[in-house]
C-alpha cells in the first residue's frame, strides 16, 4: 500500500505543480489572482464548490458522526444540504446581480459599499476570520491525526500539520484562485470515487442494506432513531443546523466567491444541481461507512476507526487512494479558505494594486500560521466543530441579505447587532453565558432575532437609492 501511495502521491503533486505554474502566468492583477477571471463553467463549479464544502471532515468526521449519533445525521446533513442548494438557485441570482453592480472584490468589500461604512466590512472580515479559522484547523488536525495513526514512526501530529500548511501556502500563493479551482476538481473526483468504493465494500460485507441495518439494530437500536443514542438531534438542534448550513453560500467568503465567478446564471443553476447530487451521494456513502463502523468498531476512537475502515479493511489500491483522498481534501479546503481570507482583506484595502497584493500575500502567511496553531488545540469532534463554524458565519446572514435586497439607504443597525450576536455566541461557546435561554438554544434565538431585525430594517430604512449613492 505504501509503495502504491508514494507513486500516486508523486503524480498528484506533479499535477498540482503543473496547475500552479500554468495559472501563475495568467495572474496579471489582484482580480485575476483572487477571482480567477470570473468565467468559471458549471463542471468546474460543481467540483470546486463540492471540494470546498466536503473535505477532510467528510471522510473522517461524517462516518464517525453516523457511527456515534446514528441516522439522525442524515436529517442534519442531507436535508440541510438540499435546502442549501435551493438557496443557491433562488438567492444566487440576486447575489451575483448586486456583486457585479458593485464591482465585487470580496464579501467584506461588498458590505462596505452597501452600508457605506467600513465598519460593516470589518465586522464581516472579523466574523469570517474567527469562525473559518477553526473550520480550516479541523481539516488539518483531522488529516494529521489520521496520518500519525497510519504512519506512527514518520512524524508527530504537529509535523504532519506543518507539512500540510506549507504545501497549502506554496500552492495557493503561487497559483491563485484558478490553480485552487483546478486542484478542487481533481480532489472532488478522487473523493467521490474513493468514498463510493469504500461504501460499496462496507455494504457488501453484510450482503445488502437490509442486513446492514438489521445488524445495527441488534448492536444499538437508538442509532436508528432520533434524537440518537447521545440525544444530540433535538428539534432545536436540527432547525438551527438547517439554518446554519443553508446560509453557507452567502456568509462564507470562499463559497460566495465561487458563486460570483460563475460564467453566467445558467452555469450557476447547473452547478447547484450538480452539487446537490454530489452531496447526496457523499452523505449516503458516509452513512453506510458509519453504520458499518457502528457494528464492527463501536468502541474505537475516531482515528482508529477511520484507519480500520479505509485502510485495514480495504485493498491496497483502494487504501492508497483513500489516504491520497484525505490529504487532497485537507489541502483543498484549507487553501480555499485561507486564500478567501486573503481576498477578504484585499477587498478592504485601498491603494496601488501591486502593493496591496503584496500586503495580502503576507497576510495569507499569517492566517496560515494562526490556523496551524489552532489545529494543535482543536478537539477531535470534527463535525460538531464544523457545525459551530457554520453557525457563527450564519449569524451574518441577516446583515448580508439586508444589503443584497434593500434598495434604500442602510444604517449600521444590522452590522452592530450582528457583531453583538457573534460576541454572545462566542461567549456561549466559552461557557461564559448559558447556551440555553428560556428553553431556546442561544444560537437559534440569535438567528431569529437578527432575521426579525433585518426585516424591520428592510422595510423602515430611510428612502434613498443605495446603489447610486443618492440619499
Amino acid at each position: 500500500m505504501i509503495t502504491i501511495f508514494i507513486v500516486i502521491a508523486i503524480v498528484y503533486l506533479g499535477v498540482l505543480v503543473t496547475f500552479s505554474l500554468i495559472t501563475r502566468q495568467k495572474n496579471k492583477d489582484s482580480t485575476s489572482y483572487f477571482l480567477a477571471g470570473s468565467k468559471v463553467g458549471s463542471v468546474l463549479g460543481i467540483f470546486t464548490l463540492a471540494a470546498t464544502l466536503f473535505s477532510t471532515f467528510t471522510m473522517i468526521g461524517m462516518p464517525d458522526f453516523f457511527r456515534t449519533h446514528g441516522v439522525g445525521s442524515w436529517i442534519f446533513l442531507a436535508f440541510s444540504d438540499a435546502a442549501m442548494v435551493f438557496g443557491i438557485i433562488s438567492v444566487g441570482y440576486y447575489l451575483r446581480k448586486k456583486a457585479r453592480r458593485k464591482d465585487f472584490r470580496g464579501l467584506s468589500g461588498l458590505m462596505v459599499q452597501c452600508y457605506k461604512n467600513k465598519f460593516a466590512g470589518y465586522i464581516t472580515f472579523v466574523g469570517a476570520f474567527i469562525f473559518l479559522v477553526p473550520y480550516v484547523a479541523i481539516q488539518i488536525r483531522g488529516i494529521a491525526i489520521f496520518l500519525n495513526a497510519t504512519f506512527p514512526q514518520a512524524m508527530p501530529i504537529w509535523g504532519w500539520a506543518i507539512l500540510i500548511v506549507l504545501i497549502v501556502l506554496i500552492y495557493s500563493e503561487v497559483g491563485g484562485l484558478k490553480a485552487i479551482i483546478y486542484s478542487d476538481m481533481l480532489q472532488g473526483i478522487i473523493l467521490l470515487l474513493v468514498i463510493s468504493v469504500i461504501a460499496y465494500n462496507c455494504v457488501s460485507y453484510f450482503g445488502n442494506m437490509e442486513n446492514l441495518f438489521a445488524k445495527v439494530e441488534e448492536v444499538n437500536e437508538k442509532l436508528l432513531s432520533v434524537p440518537g443514542p447521545n440525544g444530540l438531534f433535538t428539534t432545536q438542534f436540527l432547525i438551527a443546523s438547517l439554518i446554519a448550513i443553508t446560509m453557507i453560500p452567502f456568509t462564507q467568503p470562499q463559497v460566495v466567491t465561487r458563486i460570483i465567478i460563475m460564467k453566467n446564471y445558467r452555469s450557476l443553476f447547473r452547478m447547484a444541481i450538480g452539487l446537490g447530487i454530489f452531496a447526496l451521494i457523499i452523505i449516503f456513502a458516509t452513512l453506510c461507512i458509519g453504520m458499518y463502523g457502528a457494528v464492527n468498531y463501536p468502541d474505537l476512537d475516531t482515528a482508529q476507526f477511520i484507519h480500520a475502515v479505509i485502510i485495514t479493511d480495504q485493498s491496497n489500491l483502494v487504501a492508497a487512494f483513500a489516504v491520497l483522498g484525505l490529504i487532497a481534501a485537507a489541502l483543498s479546503t484549507s487553501d480555499s479558505q485561507i486564500f478567501a481570507l486573503g481576498g477578504e482583506l484585499r477587498s478592504l484595502l485601498t491603494g496601488e494594486d501591486k502593493k496591496m497584493l503584496g500586503i495580502t500575500r503576507v497576510a495569507i502567511v499569517f492566517f496560515a500560521m494562526v490556523v496551524f496553531a489552532f489545529s494543535l488545540l482543536a478537539s477531535n469532534e470534527l463535525v460538531l466543530l464544523a457545525r459551530t463554524s457554520f453557525t457563527g458565519t450564519a449569524l451574518m446572514a441577516p446583515m448580508i441579505f439586508t444589503a443584497l435586497f434593500s434598495t434604500r439607504k442602510l444604517k449600521m443597525v444590522m452590522p452592530v447587532f450582528t457583531l453583538l450576536s457573534m460576541l454572545l455566541f462566542i461567549g456561549s461557546l466559552l461557557n461564559i453565558i448559558p447556551n440555553m435561554v428560556l428553553g431556546l438554544r442561544l444560537d437559534l434565538m440569535l438567528m431569529l432575532l437578527l432575521a426579525l431585525l433585518g426585516l424591520f430594517t428592510y422595510h423602515f430604512s430611510p428612502k434613498g437609492d443605495l446603489d447610486s449613492g443618492k440619499v
